[in-house]
């Protein structure tokens, strides 16, 4: 087999993910998966979740000869599977960190430029040095300039600033953040998807009005939008967020674009559930998470929706 696979990386071990994984590789992919974890917890999960797939060991400096079709093609990282099914904690960091460094390894040398990630906990792995693996990944890569990306096919969302609390929202928004993640949002429908996007910007404040002198719409986001219009984006706003998600409003656009996270995460999983992924767009591959957390309360169950996964996977099949 010598094309390129999608990389996926599990995450934290104590969570759904591999229930999904493996209610996904069910379907019928094109793509060869790579997925980078421990054996011995892939094999203890599967013989829990009733599961059974034929597992191929990969080495890592034979990929492209190894892989193969209809089987689970694994990069074994070692991990202590006793510490399987418990709370989720900082006892994974160590594991859940050599199975990313290991797939950007491979990223960097080009064996691939399709990855997946499973959900981590922020509290534990990331320990307030980044807002999330959005920021994780780009200070991994080097990159400056990037944007979070929810998208289905009918509306995508993206918030400026994303893991911020509200608190810090206002002080951090600024010009050239809107410019450069609305931008990187519009190239990435150019050259995916062919199209120039119809985008809507929300505004900050209720109504876009504020009672205070001064007004983050008016000083920061419409001079943006009129900057981005020079350029010849087909953008709107400030728009009010609780009106432009209506059926008759939302209909008109490709993305909505809020400035924080629940702005607009909260009703495009309202409309959508689990038919999202979530997409960072600016790194030097196409990076893809389901668009749910390690939800370790389900682990063992077999209840778990794969629906945000098998999307995941049929895009970069796709593209």
């Amino acid at each position: 087999m010598n094309y390129k696979p999608i990389i996926i990386v599990p995450g934290e071990p104590n969570s759904i993910f591999l229930e999904i994984y493996f209610k996904t590789i069910k379907k019928k992919i094109k793509t060869p998966i790579l997925i980078i974890c421990s054996y011995d917890l892939l094999v203890l999960q599967m013989k829990k979740l009733n599961f059974d797939f034929k597992i191929n060991l990969i080495d890592k400096n034979k990929i492209f000869s190894q892989l193969k079709k209809n089987q689970i093609n694994i990069l074994n990282v070692n991990y202590n599977v006793k510490k399987a099914f418990e709370r989720i904690s900082s006892k994974s960091n160590i594991y859940i960190d050599n199975c990313f460094k290991l797939a950007l390894e491979l990223l960097n040398e080009n064996i691939s430029n399709k990855f997946i990630n499973g959900p981590i906990s922020k509290k534990h792995f990331l320990k307030k040095k980044y807002l999330g693996i959005t920021e994780y990944l780009a200070k991994k890569t080097n990159t400056k300039k990037f944007a979070m990306l929810i998208y289905n096919q009918n509306l995508s969302v993206s918030p400026i600033t994303t893991h911020l609390p509200i608190k810090l929202v206002a002080k951090r928004l600024n010009k050239k953040m809107i410019i450069n993640k609305i931008k990187l949002i519009n190239d990435f429908y150019k050259q995916i998807f062919k199209i120039k996007p119809q985008i809507a910007v929300t505004g900050l404040n209720p109504h876009c009005e504020s009672i205070h002198s001064y007004n983050e719409d008016t000083n920061i986001i419409k001079p943006s939008i009129n900057y981005l219009k020079n350029f010849g984006l087909k953008i709107e706003g400030p728009l009010s967020a609780d009106t432009v998600f209506l059926s008759k409003n939302r209909k008109c656009f490709d993305v909505i674009i809020g400035m924080y996270h629940d702005q607009v995460l909260s009703p495009i999983k309202t409309l959508y559930e689990y038919d999202a992924i979530n997409i960072t767009l600016g790194l030097p591959f196409i990076r893809i998470s389901p668009d749910h957390g390690p939800n370790e309360k389900m682990m063992g169950k077999n209840l778990s929706n794969p629906l945000s996964l098998i999307k995941a996977i049929k895009f970069l099949d796709k593209n």
